[in-house]
């Protein structure tokens, strides 16, 4: 390849503010923009139409028009020089077999880097599955900005106990690649032989079938791999300071040091970690928000407190996973009444794991705040109320965080599921949250409070310029059944899921995981100023756009990276799940698709 020097940008720039009082909503600085705008595709409504990966053909910046399509750099499957993009191995490095035989190779393609080193350009990327895996792509720029695939490998986590269930990603500000381990399992299931349910025994093919060998408390961090060199050595760690949950992704902001965690599932949470140094994620202070509710209007609004969990580092946390401590090490727990309430001195909570009656056992608060963080969370008075909880993303001109929900519903309800009483989601809890049912989901803007005020729930100075006070809808999706295989408006969104911003346009990519919301998945460009939704891409039957990420200059050239996961692989509203693999005309279509829209213009300031 042609020696280059790669310049990576991504966010930069921030607006401090000063004298706002603690329930004030910061005051934000609009600042220039440039305009952008991507031609829109239409909804598909032909079957052949639907089976297509169907992209925007043009860009326009400022008035000037650039063609641009979705390239593929790699599918599930392809082989590239010695090795095989997606194939999952073992903690010894052999490759997992199917029971047909067939070596396993996933197609659940996830968020993918993309990493400047020296004058090499890698991509990192995730496969969602159990065992799970992350490759590291070594790829060549052409002159024109195409990329193509030179070689590629499996990133060994053996020294870390495997990988579980990676989802969406960031690149740290310093060109590292941040993942996540998602849906934790749950350590107060565990039986004698090992097992839990089906969804995690199938991990322990990564230690040939033994099950005793897993540790559910190995499963559930964020795991950051540095690039070493040019020749592609790697370092991997799990940051176990960061907490235990499901999580979607890490953000890492602008001062390098804050990061803001978003926790998928039902009855989770949201969380913030500040690092006692910059650019080192091993050691901090963990928080989880407070939803103070304003308004149930919509998608809803409210004012956020933030609980601290304590301080911790990967070195103390990874003492306790050396112990093989279990959740009763850890808890004590007793049976609720009738009334779902607690004997005294337990506290009752309502998360992921439903209504529980805990303690923790002394001494044990430090390793309860890391290992069970969503339910020490709950302990100690957070919500723990939020659903499918998704994508983060800055927006650096105007000082907002996005954040993507999937669907408003359960915990977020007001005592009921999908709009009918119903105590489970928040009977024995705090039922901070109390809005609509809306399935179709929402993307959240969240503004920051003026640091010089930054106090947590006891009083204490948060040591960070980025902490969110005020959380509000931004757009929603609309439920609407009118067109058969939709529930939701196809001029909508249908279940947000990752998204990204793009620097000094005002624009807000969204991409979507929905079943029956949309038959076929979209992702979508979101005009802030003129609050227009503008349809860029429709996937084939079954799958979902997953971590659309947006970089301004790699040698010259924008990229905005996509995922299109698991074709065929998921059922939709006139589909049951199990059938759709069958729509498939070819076991080729079934493969996922990673790659890029562009190449994109560079964005100047």
């Amino acid at each position: 390849m042609n020696k280059k020097v790669f310049t990576l940008s991504i966010v930069v720039a921030a607006t401090v503010f000063s004298g706002c009082t603690k329930n004030e909503v910061s005051k934000q600085e609009v600042k220039p923009s440039h305009k952008l705008a991507f031609s829109e595709v239409s909804v598909p409504t032909k079957d052949y139409e639907k089976r297509r990966v169907r992209p925007t053909s043009a860009v326009t910046l400022d008035g000037k028009t650039k063609k641009i399509g979705f390239n593929t750099i790699l599918r599930s499957g392809d082989k590239v020089g010695d090795g095989i993009y997606g194939m999952i191995f073992d903690v010894n490095g052999q490759p997992i077999y199917e029971k047909d035989g067939a070596v396993k190779i996933s197609n659940s393609n996830d968020f993918s880097s993309l990493i400047p080193v020296g004058d090499k350009l890698f991509m990192i990327s995730h496969f969602e599955t159990r065992p799970a895996a992350m490759y590291l792509t070594e790829l060549e720029q052409s002159k024109d900005g195409y990329l193509k695939p030179i070689s590629t490998k499996n990133i060994d986590f053996s020294s870390v106990n495997g990988l579980w269930v990676p989802c969406a990603g960031s690149v740290t500000p310093w060109s590292s690649h941040l993942g996540s381990e998602e849906y934790e399992p749950n350590a107060a299931k565990v039986k004698a032989n090992g097992s839990i349910n089906d969804y995690y025994d199938q991990m322990a093919d990564y230690y040939e079938g033994n099950l005793q060998a897993l540790n559910p408390y190995d499963y559930g961090w964020t795991p950051e791999i540095k690039i070493l060199n040019e020749k592609g050595d790697v370092n991997v760690t799990k940051h176990y300071a960061m907490g235990r949950f499901a999580h979607e992704l890490s953000y890492v902001m602008p001062d390098e040091k804050t990061v803001f965690l978003s926790d998928d599932g039902t009855n989770v949470g949201l969380f913030m970690f500040v690092a006692d140094k910059k650019r080192d994620l091993s050691s901090g202070t963990l928080y989880a928000t407070k939803w103070e509710q304003r308004s149930n209007k919509g998608a809803g609004s409210a004012d956020l407190k933030w609980v601290n969990l304590g301080h911790s580092s990967n070195t103390q946390i990874k003492k306790a996973l050396n112990k093989k401590l279990t959740f009763k090490d850890i808890f004590e727990s007793a049976k609720a009444n009738e009334e779902m309430s607690c004997p005294s001195s337990f506290t009752s909570i309502n998360t992921t794991m439903g209504h529980e009656c805990l303690k923790v056992k002394d001494g044990m608060d430090e390793v309860a705040s890391r290992l069970e963080s969503r339910r020490y969370a709950a302990i100690k008075g957070a919500t723990t109320e939020f659903r499918k909880m998704e994508g983060i993303t800055y927006n650096s001109n105007d000082n907002i965080l996005y954040l993507s929900m999937s669907a408003i519903a359960y915990g977020m309800e007001d005592s009921a599921k999908k709009g009918k009483e119903n105590l489970k989601y928040d009977g024995g809890g705090n039922n901070d949250i109390r809005l609509k049912y809306n399935a179709c989901g929402a993307v959240y803007g969240l503004n920051m409070l003026s640091f010089s005020n930054a106090h947590d729930l006891n009083g204490s100075k948060i040591e960070s310029k980025f902490v969110p006070n005020f959380m509000y809808s931004l757009v929603e999706g609309r439920p609407n059944k009118s067109v058969e295989g939709n529930t939701c408006s196809l001029d909508s969104l249908a279940n947000p899921d990752n998204i990204t911003y793009i620097p000094n346009t005002k624009t807000l990519i969204i991409g979507e995981d929905s079943g029956s919301g949309h038959q076929n998945d979209f992702i979508w460009s979101y005009n802030l100023e003129d609050k227009k939704l503008t349809r860029i891409l429709t996937t084939p039957y079954g799958s979902e756009t997953t971590s659309p990420y947006y970089y301004n200059n790699i040698g010259g050239h924008g990229y905005l990276m996509t995922v299109i996961q698991h074709p065929y692989g998921e059922g939709d509203a006139l589909t049951k799940e199990e059938d759709m693999p069958s729509k498939a005309s070819d076991v080729r279509e079934t493969r996922a698709y990673t790659g890029y829209f562009g190449p994109l213009p560079v964005i100047t300031k």
